[in-house]
């Protein structure tokens, strides 16, 4: 699995802390004792939540990069253990026996099918609650619009298919196919939107977005570089003087297992 850097995660996780739901967590905080943290990164996940998941009394965070790990910082009075383990080879030895819940951020649409069921099997078999944040479903609105936008979301969509450490991606339709995963397996399932609205305070997340979605784009499309690059020049024009704003589809999902 690759990794993101200590700085992309900062840079989004004011975006991601505005989009996420609190009504799943709720729903599911009368049963959350020990939280399994996939993909943990620096903990912001474990910020999130530590607050909203008061009986959660011990937290495993679970990621392959060491420096991120070494860079974890959990809020204050959460209990936290760190697990080094690649979950795109290593998935059957994050221990689950004895968890709750079961947690990821901005990881499914990473993921392929066969690794989300594998998941979903091995959360049955420990009865978990799950709750999966800021999966992104496709959609990339700009405003004010340009010709090159649907083309720029049309290839990045693309990308987000290929293989990034666990097989082909799900992409986009991760949400969906966890949805349809889950309820096959007897699951109460819940989902919430949970979209980045960004304006001129987020001027930096903007520009990253710009940069690498332009990238990630001629990757799929090669020949299309020249008019990549003026489409990225194009928006950070836009985003420089402040009038720039972007919509970036995410669904978040919890679900628990049916209950007679």
């Amino acid at each position: 699995m690759s990794s993101f850097s200590a700085a992309w995660l900062s840079l989004r996780e004011p975006a991601d802390a505005a989009a996420r739901s609190t009504e799943l967590p709720d729903w599911l905080a009368p049963g959350a004792r020990r939280v399994v943290d996939l993909g943990c990164g620096t903990g912001a996940n474990i910020r999130f939540l530590a607050p909203r998941l008061p009986r959660a009394t011990e937290w495993l965070a679970v990621d392959n990069d060491p420096q991120l790990l070494g860079a974890l910082a959990p809020p204050a009075g959460a209990k936290v253990s760190t697990l080094r383990l690649d979950l795109a080879r290593a998935l059957d030895d994050v221990p689950l026996a004895g968890g709750r819940l079961v947690t990821a951020s901005a990881l499914l649409d990473l993921v392929s099918a066969p690794w989300l069921a594998r998941l979903a099997a091995r959360c049955v078999d420990a009865a978990t609650d799950m709750l999966f944040a800021l999966t992104y479903d496709g959609r990339i609105e700009w405003s004010p619009a340009e010709e090159g936008d649907e083309r720029v979301r049309e290839l990045v969509n693309r990308h987000q298919l290929g293989d990034k450490g666990f097989g082909a991606a799900l992409g986009p339709g991760a949400g969906a196919a966890a949805v349809e995963t889950l309820r096959a397996l007897g699951y109460d399932v819940r989902t919430a939107p949970s979209d980045w609205k960004l304006g001129p305070d987020s001027a930096a997340l903007q520009t990253a977005l710009i940069d690498g979605w332009a990238l990630a784009a001629a990757e799929i499309a090669p020949t299309e570089g020249d008019a990549l690059r003026r489409w990225a020049q194009l928006r950070r024009t836009h985003v420089a003087a402040g009038r720039s704003t972007l919509r970036v589809g995410h669904l978040d999902l919890a679900g628990r297992p049916g209950r007679a």
